[in-house]
C-alpha cells in the first residue's frame, strides 16, 4: 500500500487529520525510507552547493569558541543531511585547536550511514534529549527547523478552526475542522477576514526552548539557518518538493519533502523567554558576507573556478541571500556571535 492510500484510508476510517499530523507523519515516512539529497535526490542544501558554506560556519564557530576562552564543549549538528556541513565545519574548527567530540542527532538510518562515512567518530543521537549535559554546546541546525511540523488555523465564517487534511471525491484535500480554535488566536487576529491562515510550529518551539534551556545551564551557543521570514505574518507557508520541483503539498505524502517557512520572531520570543543571554537574526546574505565570503571566495577561486557562482547562490538577493535567515543565541557568559550588524 502506497503511502498516499495509507493516508486515504485512515482518513476515511478516522475522520479528517490536523495539518501538523499529516506532515510529520509524511515526512518520517520520507525520511526514513531515502537520501534526499543531491540531484540524484529532491533537493540541494546550502552545504552541498560548494564547501565554503560550511567554512563559513566552522569560522563563526571557532571565533566564538576562542572568545569563549577556548573552553571544553561540545559541537552538535541537527539533521546533519550527508554529513558535508559537519565534515567542512570541523576542518576549520580542527585547524583552530578545537578538539572536542561531535554528536549528530539524527533519526534516518539512510543518513546516519553517510553521515558516519563523513564524520569519523560521531555519535549519535534520535533527538536532543540525550545529548551531553557536562559541558557547554556549539549547536548548528541547517534547514532543520523547516521539516518539523506546523500546525494551521484558518479562518470561517463561523470563526476560528484548525486545518485539516480531509478527502475530498476520494481525493485529499484542506478542510475546516469542527471545534471552535478562536481562544488559540490572538486577540489582534480574531476579526481577521475569512480563509486568513495563522501558522505556528509547536515543535520547533518545543525544540528551540530545550536548546535554549540547555545553553543557559550549560553554556554554549545556537545557530539556526532556515527559510523563513524576520517579521510576523498570516498565511499558509507549507509546500512539498520532489524531484527539485515544487509539487502540491497532498500529492505525494511519504514521497515528497514537506516544509514550511520559520517563524523567527517566534523562535526568538521562545530562546529568550528560555533564558537566552543574547539573540541576534539577520539573512543568510548578509551574514555570510559579514563573515568574509567574498575574501575566501577570492582565495579559492585561484584553484576553483566554479567559486563565484557557488558564492552568488549563497548570498544574492534573488537566490538563498534573502530567502534564507540565520539566528544566533547564546549563554549569557558567551560572548555574541560574529556577523550580525
Amino acid at each position: 500500500m502506497s503511502p498516499k492510500d495509507r493516508f486515504r484510508r485512515l482518513i476515511a476510517q478516522s475522520g479528517p487529520i490536523p495539518v501538523a499530523q499529516f506532515m510529520a507523519e509524511s515526512n518520517a515516512l520520507y525520511y526514513a525510507s531515502r537520501d534526499p539529497l543531491g540531484r540524484a535526490g529532491d533537493f540541494v542544501t546550502a552545504p552541498e552547493v560548494h564547501q565554503i558554506f560550511g567554512e563559513m560556519v566552522g569560522a563563526w564557530l571557532a571565533d566564538l569558541w576562542d572568545r569563549a576562552g577556548r573552553p571544553r564543549t561540545a559541537l552538535v549538528e541537527l539533521g546533519p543531511g550527508r554529513g558535508t556541513l559537519a565534515s567542512d565545519m570541523l576542518r576549520v574548527l580542527r585547524r583552530a585547536g578545537w578538539d572536542g567530540e561531535v554528536h549528530l542527532v539524527e533519526a534516518s538510518p539512510v543518513l546516519r550511514e553517510a553521515q558516519a562515512a563523513k564524520v569519523a567518530g560521531a555519535q549519535f543521537h534520535d533527538d536532543p534529549s540525550t545529548l551531553p549535559d557536562d559541558a557547554p554546546l556549539m549547536v548548528v541546525g541547517n534547514e532543520f527547523l523547516d521539516a518539523l511540523a506546523v500546525r494551521q488555523l484558518v479562518k470561517t465564517p463561523d470563526g476560528w478552526r484548525e486545518r485539516m487534511v480531509g478527502l475530498s471525491d476520494d481525493t485529499l484535500a484542506f478542510v475546516a475542522g469542527s471545534k471552535p480554535m478562536d481562544a488559540a488566536v490572538p486577540s489582534e487576529l480574531r476579526e481577521a477576514p475569512n480563509d486568513t491562515i495563522l501558522e505556528t510550529s509547536p515543535a520547533s518551539a518545543a525544540l528551540v526552548e530545550a536548546i535554549a534551556g540547555r545553553l543557559t545551564r550549560q553554556g554554549g551557543a545556537a545557530l539556526f539557518i532556515d527559510y523563513g521570514h524576520l517579521a510576523p505574518r498570516t498565511g499558509s507557508t507549507l509546500q512539498a518538493v520532489r524531484a527539485h520541483e515544487k509539487v502540491d503539498p497532498l500529492a505525494y505524502p511519504g514521497e515528497a519533502d514537506l516544509t514550511a517557512h520559520v517563524d523567527f520572531p517566534a523562535l526568538a520570543k521562545v530562546a529568550q523567554k528560555a533564558g537566552a543571554g543574547w539573540l541576534s537574526a539577520t539573512t543568510q546574505g548578509r551574514w555570510l558576507t559579514a563573515l568574509g565570503i567574498e575574501q575566501r571566495a577570492a582565495a579559492l577561486a585561484r584553484s576553483n573556478s566554479d567559486i563565484h557562482a557557488a558564492r552568488d547562490r549563497l548570498v544574492q538577493a534573488d537566490e538563498m541571500g534573502n530567502l534564507f535567515k540565520v539566528m544566533a543565541f547564546g549563554n549569557g557568559d558567551w560572548p555574541p556571535g560574529a556577523g550580525f550588524a
